[in-house]
């Protein structure tokens, strides 16, 4: 009876023993997967602070770009206004001129026609 008591008190001891081994292993687990989620959480963070840091680069370069744009076509678009109001302005000119002419033209025909219609009447009156 004696070496059963002995058994018995070998393999409890060897169940302690076991159990409390795997609650150190467990405690051990414990503390390094804390470890690794603290560290994957500062690698996270990190990374995500340096993406925000090129998306504000990215932006602010795609405003400048934008703007140049906007000034080259404002300035292109000031041109060619200029230059539809030369062209305007030169065909109203000419138009005057035109004008002018035509109407010194009428002038002259009615006068002339006037001329000869008061020759006319001075023959017809004699």
């Amino acid at each position: 009876m004696r070496v059963k008591f002995l058994m018995m008190a070998c393999v409890l001891g060897v169940a302690t023993f076991a159990y409390g081994q795997a609650g150190t292993e467990m405690k051990n687990a414990a503390d390094d997967t804390g470890k690794a989620t603290d560290t994957a959480a500062k690698k996270t963070a990190h990374a995500t602070k340096k993406a925000a840091v090129k998306t504000g680069d990215a932006t602010e370069t795609a405003a400048k770009d934008t703007g140049k744009a906007t000034k080259t076509g404002a300035k292109d678009t000031g041109k060619a206004t200029e230059k539809a109001a030369d062209k305007t302005g030169d065909a109203t000119k000419t138009a005057a001129k035109d004008t002018g002419h035509g109407i010194k033209k009428g002038t002259k025909a009615v006068g002339h026609g006037v001329k000869k219609g008061a020759e006319k009447t001075g023959d017809a009156v004699k």
